[in-house]
């Protein structure tokens, strides 16, 4: 999936702190519990200390947690927070006349929600640039109708008010992947490339990873096969492919996972792939899902590198789902990047129940794809579209011409999984239209087709391959706004409306109009509809907790 350049944003890297080693352990040659290992190149293994200069974010919660008791009284520093997030420059409202169209890559990966989820569990506001907004969104799922025909999705559009600035329109696009029954889906070729290096050694990390993949072992068939790759300061197999009834043996393997020593994601990266083409199967799911918090500090760690290869192994069939864990050093954007290039989704696992959501309830979504390079360009009618605004999806914005081109990636949609996509839209002659530019001298703007003439608000086109496809195929929709009020939307689009809300309030967006938490609250709590797993309880809650951490 393609990606926006973005600066890379440390969080608040402000306070340099220098631990302080056990004079003991000096004295004696040995080495401490945060000693790394290395390996020289005749095969012998050497100890050293671990890194004794860190910097320190002050922002996330919890952050290089403390205790007393050092050398000479002072504080030693346990944990170093190294969290680093893409920066995020959010959609600004366009006009037609300018760009009559919008283009962006769909997307399904939830990790942001789970991980704001877990900030505000923890007692603090996330960063803004953890917040995106359409993981937001696309973490619940709503009533959209099942495909029919060929289409591997349905497509549905709604139009009302918007709930946070009353002149505004609201528009929703919601996209609904076909179901497949566990029993209709296909064999799966699946390689656990799992993170054991020192960083994991937490119970939220390798602990809550060692809890969390025996769920999807346990739905596992005779057809299926598991494999598991682990990397720290060297990589190698610790299970061979190994049919998927077998579960004693994988669980067995699973559970003597032990952390230790630096990270080579790169080459653990390549093994896997190694044992998943050697174990290839064509039409069936030949995936690689690696675990980690995104620690990527030795071997290929060039970002570059590393992507082209997983974009190499995609083109032959093998896609990458990433699960990422625990706190302190979460690597979110190059998590979410690896994952966009292979194919994949990229996943946040917090807690037991956020690893049932994903590898059971949801296991059909997050294993088998039944469309890539889903992209989406919508054509705005000038005569009813002053201006407008996508909300969201700021790193998935494509070029117009990018919509047509068959080499550009684009999002995988998987079994079951919807999407949604929001767009605020400013009607003609509307107060809060603000003109910051001056009046061209050399033009007036494009002539108006008869087709403005319509009652057309706007047209939404997709293109979509199959997932072993080269050749996208196109749809298209014609959409018309009635008039109905914010009331008289559907539930699930209030629903909606109100994460997007969340997601703007949390962000301190220019945008976010009147909302604040008590309306993103009452919006929420008026919408919770059928709520079978309670996710959408959980949100207002969420709610009242980020309302109550100001």
């Amino acid at each position: 999936m393609p990606r926006s350049a973005r600066p890379l944003v440390a969080l608040a890297t402000t306070t340099l702190t220098v631990a302080v080693l056990s004079l003991a352990a000096c004295s004696s040659g040995s080495t401490d519990s945060g000693a790394v290992e290395s390996s020289a190149s005749d095969g012998t293994t050497t100890a050293r200390p671990a890194a004794t200069v860190a910097f320190m974010s002050a922002a996330a919660p919890g952050a290089a947690r403390k205790r007393r008791g050092g050398l000479g009284g002072l504080t030693q520093v346990d944990e170093f927070d190294t969290e680093a997030y893409d920066r995020i420059d959010e959609n600004a409202f366009l006009i037609p006349a300018d760009a009559a169209l919008s283009t962006f890559s769909i997307d399904v990966d939830t990790a942001s929600y789970a991980n704001v989820r877990r900030f505000l569990v923890d007692g603090a506001l996330p960063p803004p640039d953890a917040v995106r907004i359409e993981e937001m969104l696309n973490y619940f799922s709503y009533t959209y109708p099942e495909p029919e025909g060929d289409v591997p999705f349905s497509v549905t559009t709604e139009v009302a008010g918007c709930p946070w600035q009353e002149e505004h329109r609201l528009v929703r696009i919601g996209l609904q992947a076909r179901h497949i029954d566990n029993k209709d889906v296909p064999p799966r070729n699946l390689v656990f490339l799992l993170d054991v290096s020192g960083s994991m050694a937490s119970a939220d990390k390798l602990g809550l990873l060692k809890r969390a993949l025996p769920l999807l072992v346990d739905n596992l068939r005779a057809q299926d096969t598991v494999s598991i790759v682990v990397y720290a300061g060297a990589s190698g197999v610790v299970l061979r492919p190994t049919e998927g009834t077998d579960g004693a043996t994988i669980r067995g393997a699973i559970s003597r996972l032990a952390a230790g020593g630096s990270t080579n994601g790169g080459e653990g990266i390549q093994l896997a792939y190694s044992l998943a083409r050697e174990n290839f199967r064509e039409g069936a799911i030949n995936r690689v899902i690696l675990g980690t918090d995104g620690d990527f500090n030795v071997g290929v760690t060039n970002r570059g590198e590393l992507t082209r290869l997983i974009e190499k192994e995609r083109e032959d069939g093998i896609f990458l789902t990433v699960l990422g864990f625990g706190r302190g050093n979460l690597q979110d954007a190059q998590m979410e990047e690896i994952a966009d290039r292979g194919n994949g989704n990229y996943h946040y696992i917090d807690s037991i129940s956020e690893a049932r959501k994903v590898l059971v309830h949801e296991a059909g979504g997050t294993l088998v794809t039944v469309a890539k390079d889903v992209k989406i360009q919508v054509e705005f009618n000038p005569a009813h579209v002053a201006a407008y605004r996508l909300i969201g999806y700021e790193n998935r914005m494509l070029e117009a011409r990018d919509f047509n081109d068959d080499k550009k990636d684009a999002g995988e949609i998987g079994a079951g999984h919807s999407v949604t996509a929001l767009y605020e839209i400013v009607p003609p002659g509307a107060s809060t239209l603000e003109k910051d530019v001056d009046d061209l001298r050399y033009q007036t703007g494009r002539t108006p087709t008869p087709a403005a003439n319509s009652d057309e608000l706007m047209t939404v086109k997709l293109r979509y391959k199959q997932p072993r496809g080269t050749e996208s195929k196109l749809i298209s929709y014609a959409v018309r706004d009635t008039g109905s009020a914010w009331q008289a939307a559907s539930g699930d689009f209030r629903f909606a409306a109100s994460v997007a809300a969340f997601g703007m309030v949390l962000r301190k967006s220019e945008h976010r109009g009147g909302a604040d938490y008590d309306m993103v609250r009452t919006l929420a709590r008026d919408a919770l509809g059928q709520d079978t797993h309670g996710y959408r309880a959980e949100f207002v809650k969420l709610v009242a907790d980020a309302a109550s951490t100001q």
